[in-house]
């Protein structure tokens, strides 16, 4: 069987002009660019230095000194990638230009109501927006996607997303103090995937924990389950402190049909930076025949491949080759009000139970 995780990409150039120099712009925004061959225009931070190296690493032309310089030498036509701490996000979109074509790190604010201001300045300035959801276009995820929508797995009725890694949280010094963590800024990925194939669930139960040598973040591990009725289990369990060798850490995204089933293991997220090659397997069942479980290989990975995706999905839905764009703003609001959800469902708590004596 064929099973194919290529993806489109635009027939035009565009020119893309950086707004942040962070660590993901290092590892995987440039990377990206630069094996897809896109040109990238200029580069601006708030900490110029930080600006400097990489426009000195990746041969950026142009370093600005301020946002407004870059804007008005971007001009017209270009795209601008926009990576800067989620509550940065709204000062930066409102300099940018009216009907602009952007691209938005994840998350969309840190909270509903800045994801609703942020949506909402989107819709004002008629901006062609998205969020950089981009673990729906990892191959084996795109694999995973084509091989479910022709059939060959029958009906999709479980998904079940584990994480039990050592992730290390000191390469992001902003995420220590803040209130909230682990779902807003790792799970939101798990979510919006799980979201991508069942659409809106009815409701979210959510429990996010800190761990006992981890106390200055505010959580590193999550159980999250969307609900989507009697039929459908769709839930994420994450484990970010198992720090006791590579042995027993997972990571996964398992899919079950009522004909077939699918496993891909997420290898960055396995003694990350470093990672772990991806992998990806599959069970088709046969009448009369005992499952077999077949391997299939993919060129490219999550970073920097799903980013050249993401950016490639806004690039060809605002030339017209393609009207699908998944990681709209208005749909990636859609994935903030699930995530405000478990931080709803989280407070909460859950039932009491009922001890008789």
């Amino acid at each position: 069987m064929q099973i194919e995780s290529g993806f489109l990409m635009p027939q035009r150039q565009y020119t893309i002009f950086m707004i942040g120099a962070g660590g993901i712009v290092e590892a995987a925004h440039l990377p990206a660019y630069r094996k897809a061959g896109w040109e990238v225009g200029g580069i601006y931070d708030l900490q110029a230095d930080r600006a400097r190296l990489l426009a000195e690493m990746f041969s950026i032309p142009a370093v600005f000194e301020t946002l407004p310089a870059l804007v008005t030498a971007a001009g017209a036509g270009v795209v601008f990638d926009v990576a800067v701490p989620a509550t940065e996000l709204p000062g930066v979109i409102r300099q940018l230009p009216d009907g602009a074509t952007v691209l938005m790190q994840k998350p969309m604010g840190t909270t509903i109501a800045e994801a609703q201001l942020i949506r909402d300045l989107c819709r004002e300035k008629k901006l062609l927006a998205a969020v950089n959801f981009q673990m729906k276009f990892i191959p084996a995820m795109i694999a995973a996607r084509n091989l479910i929508a022709s059939g060959a797995i029958g009906t999709l009725h479980d998904m079940e997303i584990r994480m039990n890694i050592y992730h290390p949280w000191h390469l992001w010094k902003f995420l220590y103090g803040i209130p909230r963590m682990e779902m807003l800024y790792h799970s939101i990925h798990y979510v919006d995937m799980l979201k991508s194939f069942f659409g809106l669930p009815q409701k979210v139960y959510a429990r996010t924990l800190k761990h006992p040598l981890m106390k200055e973040l505010a959580s590193t591990r999550s159980v999250i389950l969307l609900d989507y009725g009697d039929l459908i289990k769709a839930h994420i369990n994450t484990n970010h402190g198992h720090d006791f060798g590579l042995k027993h850490q997972e990571s996964f995204v398992k899919f079950e049909g009522t004909a077939g089933a699918i496993k891909t293991t997420l290898g960055l997220n396995i003694d990350y930076p470093n990672g772990v090659p991806d992998s990806f397997e599959y069970v088709i069942r046969e009448e009369g025949k005992d499952p077999e479980w077949k391997s299939v290989t993919f060129p490219g990975q999550w970073f920097p491949d799903a980013f050249i995706a993401s950016m490639a999905e806004l690039l060809c839905y605002a030339e017209g080759s393609s009207d699908k764009l998944m990681n709209h703003f208005e749909n990636a609001y859609q994935t903030m009000a699930i995530v405000e959800a478990a931080y709803q469902s989280n407070e909460t708590g859950g039932t009491t139970v009922a001890y008789q004596q």
